[in-house]
């Protein structure tokens, strides 16, 4: 388990374009980090490396739950 998840409330993933754009990609949530990772992947797979059309991604961790400050 990634030390920024905790058992009782996993940790939900999306992917977000590096022009702050949204489209189907980014409009989907996974369970893990590896779940995205994969979804890029396949994503990715499908473009040449010169492929100017190609838009690029980060996995970001959601936050639904923050904890408490503690001041």
């Amino acid at each position: 388990m990634r030390p920024d998840q905790s058992p009782a409330k996993p940790a939900s993933y999306r992917l977000q374009r590096d022009d702050g754009g949204e489209d189907a990609m980014t409009r989907r949530r996974f369970n893990s980090y590896d779940d995205a990772y994969d979804a890029l992947e396949q994503y990715c797979g499908a473009f040449c490396c010169s492929d100017d059309d190609r838009i690029e991604y980060s996995i970001k961790a959601n936050k639904t739950n923050p904890e408490p400050s503690a001041n």
